[in-house]
């Protein structure tokens, strides 16, 4: 029986990493994220961890202390967002070529200039393609899961690559939840021991790490890199399948609401999933048939799986809450119609950019996204696929 709490994602961020106790944790504050570190510090001042706390100058340092200490053998946390990870990002590149499992709780925020604290998805989008494994979170309960269920899938032998769990900054991190949390000896053995291989600080087996890469073997690696981010496909799906054994709560690599019979579908990350599930609920009630798909696993991406489940639907928006700045969409929409392209399944889709800086997306504005999507299924021409949500001037 699970224990009921009350409480922030944030606070969930930092209870999970209490429960894994990790051998090392280096951060440097940034909002929305401070809180993570503030209260597993905490933690370590109190004894409840014997997890070694290292209070950096700086992001880059954070990510940088982390490299080192999973070198050495040790399971290591952060935490960060917005202009923190863009100060770490030639860390996060080499966390994930070096196939070092850190696992890092990345709060959502848009990033600098001008500066805005609030919520958007440029942070996250901004290192997609770094190599790192990326789950994004609904609920505070789903961040809470998520980082149990992190060390499980990126330690893995077939996998070894890092992975971040994403959360909306203040919508989520900020907001106090009713919460399930696992006993925590459940966690210990659930989580169980970090086991590596290969590792700086095993005097058996001398190695470098981090040595010159030339043209002779890196394409290789980059290779290996691309193999184990496809393997972890079938090692989230294992994870998430012995966790529902665990708990009771099921994810999948996306949630498929109301998609049975759906027309008029939304595909979206994070917390706008809980308000379009609310306006697909009184559309069904009108007669419309209307659902959602909720991507939990960016990376690596489902292209094949979400392409299948689109593929009776009459009509797709793709919500985006981070503009890509290419004239041609935002990343979530480029990748399921490269998955549906590549599947050979033609379904009408547009895409949304919304929610920048935190700009707030009604219930009122998600159903304007259902009505447009039906004239597209009533035979309205689409004249421009590229569009935005909720700006100033624009209806």
């Amino acid at each position: 029986m699970g224990i009921r709490e009350r409480l922030s994602g944030n606070e969930a961020a930092a209870i999970a990493m209490k429960q894994i106790n990790p051998d090392v944790v280096a951060a440097f504050p940034i909002t929305p994220s401070t809180e993570i570190p503030q209260y597993f510090s905490t933690f370590v001042s109190n004894g409840a961890v014997d997890t070694e706390f290292v209070a950096v100058e700086s992001e880059h340092s954070a990510m940088s202390a982390c490299i080192g200490a999973q070198s050495a053998g040790a399971r290591a946390m952060t935490a960060t967002s917005a202009n923190g990870l863009s100060l770490m990002w030639e860390m996060v590149y080499i966390a994930s070529s070096l196939r070092l499992p850190i696992v890092m709780s990345l709060v959502n925020r848009a990033v600098s200039g001008p500066l805005n604290i609030h919520n958007d998805h440029s942070d996250a989008m901004g290192v997609r393609d770094a190599g790192w494994i990326m789950l994004f979170s609904e609920t505070n309960q789903e961040a809470y899961d998520n980082l149990l269920m992190a060390h499980r899938i990126a330690e893995h032998k077939d996998v070894l690559l890092p992975l971040m769990v994403c959360q909306d900054g203040f919508i989520t991190s900020h907001s106090i939840e009713n919460i399930e949390l696992v006993e925590d000896d459940k966690v210990k053995e659930f989580v169980g021991k970090y086991k590596p291989e290969h590792y700086l600080l095993n005097d058996k087996e001398p190695i470098a790490v981090g040595p010159l890469d030339l043209q002779a073997y890196l394409f290789e690696h980059k290779k290996q890199q691309a193999d184990a981010m496809k393997k972890a496909k079938n090692v989230i799906k294992e994870v998430s399948e012995d966790f529902e054994k665990m708990t009771g709560r099921k994810y999948e690599f996306f949630e498929k609401y109301k998609l049975e019979d759906a027309e008029v579908v939304i595909v979206c990350m994070n917390s706008t999933a809980g308000t379009s599930k609310f306006v697909a609920d009184n559309l069904r009630k009108q007669g419309v048939k209307a659902g959602v798909l909720k991507v939990r696993m960016f990376r690596p991406f489902p292209a094949e799986e979400i392409a299948e489940s689109l593929k009776n639907v009459k009509a797709v928006a793709v919500l985006d809450k981070a503009d890509s700045l290419n004239g041609a969409g935002g990343a979530l929409f480029e990748d399921v119609v490269s998955g549906m392209f590549v599947s050979n399944i033609n379904v009408p889709t547009v895409n949304y950019i919304y929610g920048i800086g935190g700009r707030d997306t009604t219930s009122k504005e998600i159903e304007s996204v259902y009505n447009d999507l039906q004239k597209i299924v009533n035979g309205e021409k689409i004249e421009n696929p590229y569009r935005y949500l909720g700006l100033r001037g624009e209806n």
